[in-house]
């Protein structure tokens, strides 16, 4: 049975990336069947729940109705950071990016993640992984013990262990790049820090990405590109209180490209409203 789970889940695709390529994959269409929910439908599409659910705001996440139509958010710009290369994480998409050479090409692969709650916020900054871990037993932090008692100082690896089967360790050592026993908390801010992936997307993470790799967190609700003249916004719910309004940074941002006359007025509020999380075109 595990096995038939698995083999029915997409693995995250990877795409060429080129200098100057700023927008990977595409948006896709799929017709609900049976009682699926939206929160099947966005791990089967390697999507976390918060994707899923910002760019279908009119759909019952639990009960979404079968025969019902499902944008699948496929399509994502680049974060917007100094160099592309090894892992980039977005805490506002709740979205990791991992940069490498595949056959002398470069190439970037995408995962969804779940992130740290308030009060624990996942960290940004420029990190490392220090420490590749297979099976890793849970050195459960003096926080989790006062608000759980009953849990032993040590979990060993197995089912119930909530790190899953692997584990990347950055130079901050209290945080952690791993799987998770709780898959519906991806997409979401559900961990005390650390950094959580689908269980059958850490180990292809872990076999790709090796010690020493560097590794960008950044917090970007807003990310604005041009493509093919065009230009593009994509705007995503972070519900920090320091990112509740995007206008000022949007603006700031236009002006930084030279964009401001651009732009549609419309599309732009449009995009700033319903926070899809897709690519748009906001161009005049």
């Amino acid at each position: 049975l595990f096995i038939l789970t698995i083999s029915s889940l997409s693995f995250s695709e990877i795409y060429p990336y080129r200098d100057g390529e700023t927008v990977i994959g595409n948006v896709q269409t799929y017709t609900i069947k049976g009682h699926e929910s939206l929160i099947e439908i966005a791990r089967t599409f390697e999507l976390g729940y918060n994707e899923i659910i910002q760019a279908n705001p009119d759909l019952d996440p639990f009960i979404p109705g079968e025969g019902m139509s499902v944008e699948i958010p496929t399509s994502w710009i680049l974060p917007d950071v100094k160099s592309y290369k090894g892992i980039v994480i977005n805490l506002s998409e709740m979205r990791l990016y991992y940069f490498f050479t595949k056959r002398g090409s470069r190439v970037v692969t995408t995962f969804p993640i779940g992130i740290g709650t308030e009060g624990y916020d996942t960290p940004e900054g420029d990190f490392t992984v220090i420490e590749k871990i297979e099976n890793p037993s849970w050195y459960v932090p003096e926080s989790i013990q006062k608000e759980k008692p009953y849990l032993p100082k040590v979990l060993p690896p197995g089912p119930d262990n909530p790190l899953g089967s692997h584990a990347l360790r950055l130079s901050l050592r209290t945080i952690l790049i791993h799987g998770t026993n709780k898959p519906w908390g991806v997409g979401r801010r559900a961990s005390h820090g650390c950094i959580r992936l689908y269980p059958e997307d850490i180990p292809r993470l872990f076999e790709l990405v090796p010690n020493g790799s560097s590794v960008t967190i950044v917090r970007q609700p807003v990310k604005i590109v041009i493509k093919d003249n065009r230009v593009f916004i994509e705007v995503n719910g972070d519900d920090t209180e320091e990112n509740q309004n995007y206008f000022n940074e949007v603006i700031r941002k236009l002006g930084e490209k030279n964009l401001l006359h651009s732009v549609s007025t419309e599309k732009l509020y449009k995009a700033l409203v319903e926070k899809r999380g897709i690519p748009q075109d906001i161009s005049n």
